[in-house]
């Protein structure tokens, strides 16, 4: 439960979940690593499985104690190595196993990608594999037959009580008239080598910009040294934070240079707080971006274009408010959180349904 997109999207689920009387939940986790506290204030029992080692066998019986007490109608994974362990437990004991190991859209994938190889075994034991963009269930080759889309969903309670502007500028110490941003873990999978030089580009050009780079590892030594130490004043390696609202509020900009990703779910806050998007295309990116609409979708590892858009967005305010404007309104037709958790409820009735 760490600081990243699926645990946030579970975290709001089991949130709304709590609410339904029909249904009642219990969580298990693999890693003592808890971002989102809110989970041990819902009142639902938090089970703590770890390993000892990478493939610790003693994670089969511990899961298998557990869910033969528990005896779940539905057991319901939310990445690949616990899609791995949950397999053959759910097969022995019976059990109905949704799995929701798909959160990205690889553009390459062979046997030596231990997600591939995962979803290869895993899927067959699988009654539903769900993933959060159709480019997810295309890049696996999710059979016809177990495949479904349920969208991330934005909960418009996480605005209430962000800092203004002013605060967050002041906390940071930002005297820059704009500020650009991106909202990602500093990982393999996140291009932050194209921000930061299409960043570095743009201050050739004009002064006046601050940009952010929010989420786990930002603020490491490798984060550092991909930025001039000239240009490491317009920059602010924040590194794992939380109250992301109030940093996103205070941008004009939000930007994710990605190699691959499924719905992401700093998109949809960029977009929910009315802001303008520049982001890789690919994925399921275009699935909620609507390029030259809400934002703007640019080439991978392109840092020129990336920094094009930017400048863009920068001279043109009445842009950057329609652009805004138009993401918002998407957000709210299509993303909200009622929408995605009555998706997964669905979901849930119907397995049951077929399963009866």
């Amino acid at each position: 439960m760490g600081a990243g997109g699926k645990e946030r999207r579970l975290t709001e689920l089991l949130k709304a979940l709590v609410g339904k009387q029909e249904l009642k939940s219990e969580l298990v986790v693999m890693s003592e690593d808890i971002h989102y506290n809110e989970i041990y204030d819902l009142g639902i029992p938090v089970h703590k499985v770890l390993r000892k080692t990478v493939n610790d066998p003693r994670v089969f019986r511990e899961l298998y104690v557990l869910i033969k007490a528990y005896n779940p109608d539905i057991v319901h994974c939310w990445e690949s190595m616990t899609a791995m362990y949950l397999a053959p437990v759910t097969k022995i004991l019976n059990c109905i196993l949704i799995n929701g190991m798909v959160t990205n859209a690889p553009v390459r994938q062979n046997i030596f990608n231990k997600h591939w190889l995962r979803a290869r075994l895993t899927f067959p034991f699988s009654e539903v594999v769900v993933s959060n963009s159709k480019a997810g269930l295309a890049a696996y080759r999710v059979p016809s037959d177990k495949g479904v889309v349920i969208y991330n969903g934005f909960n418009y309670d996480r605005i209430k009580n962000i800092s203004d502007t002013e605060i967050v500028r002041r906390d940071l110490n930002i005297s820059t008239r704009h500020i650009v941003g991106m909202v990602a873990s500093f990982t393999q999978n996140k291009d932050y080598a194209t921000y930061y030089n299409a960043a570095q580009s743009l201050l050739e050009k004009r002064s006046d910009v601050t940009f952010l780079a929010i989420g786990t590892g930002t603020d490491s030594e490798e984060s550092y040294s991909m930025v001039e130490p000239g240009n490491r004043g317009h920059f602010r390696f924040l590194g794992r934070k939380s109250g992301i609202e109030s940093y996103i509020n205070a941008m004009d900009i939000g930007v994710l240079s990605t190699f691959t990703e499924g719905i992401s779910n700093a998109i949809l806050e960029y977009m929910a707080f009315g802001k303008p998007v520049v982001a890789t295309d690919g994925g399921g990116t275009s699935e909620i971006v609507i390029d030259g609409v809400s934002g703007f979708l640019i080439r991978p590892s392109d840092p020129s274009m990336m920094a094009d858009r930017i400048l863009v967005l920068l001279n043109d305010i009445d842009l950057r408010r329609s652009m805004g404007q138009a993401g918002a309104k998407r957000i709210k037709e299509s993303f909200t959180i009622e929408k995605m958790v009555n998706e997964y409820i669905k979901l849930y009735m119907k397995v049951l349904e077929r399963s009866n």
